[in-house]
C-alpha cells in the first residue's frame, strides 16, 4: 500500500464518521427511537451497507487484498476514536438522543466496525495463504 493511500484512509475514515455521526444526530430519532422492528432493520442494514462502502473504497484505491486488514484500520480508527469522544459525551454531542439511546447507537457502531474489519482479515489472510 503506498503512503498517499495510508493518508487518503484516514482522511476518508474521518469523512465517513463524520457524515455518519451527523446522520444520526438528525435521523438518530426516527432509528433508534421508535419500533423495535425499525431498529433491528437498521442495525442488520447499517453495518452491510457501511461494509460495503468501506469495501468499494479499498478496491478503488487498488488497495492490494494482502493490506486490506491494516488498510481497513487506518478506514476505521478515525471513526473509532471519534465514536470514543462522543460516547464519551454522548448527551452534549448529540442532544437530539435520549441518553438511554446511547447504548444502542454504540451498538450500531460496534456491529459496524466488527463486520467491516472481520471481513477485510478474512480477505487479507485468504490473500496470504
Amino acid at each position: 500500500m503506498k503512503g498517499h493511500d495510508s493518508l487518503f484512509l484516514l482522511l476518508f475514515g474521518f469523512a465517513l464518521w463524520l457524515a455518519g455521526t451527523i446522520y444520526y444526530e438528525l435521523r438518530g430519532p426516527v432509528i433508534l427511537e421508535t419500533t423495535s422492528r425499525i431498529y433491528w432493520i437498521n442495525f442488520i442494514l447499517s453495518p452491510i451497507l457501511s461494509s460495503i462502502v468501506c469495501i468499494l473504497i479499498l478496491r478503488g484505491r487498488h488497495i492490494p487484498q494482502s493490506a486490506w486488514g491494516s488498510a481497513a484500520l487506518l478506514l476505521a480508527l478515525p471513526g473509532m476514536i471519534g465514536e470514543a469522544v462522543l460516547l464519551a459525551n454522548f448527551s452534549s454531542l448529540m442532544p437530539r438522543l435520549q441518553p438511554a439511546s446511547g447504548g444502542k447507537y454504540a451498538a450500531f457502531l460496534f456491529a459496524a466496525y466488527a463486520l467491516f474489519l472481520g471481513i477485510a482479515e478474512m480477505v487479507s489472510l485468504k490473500a496470504v495463504l
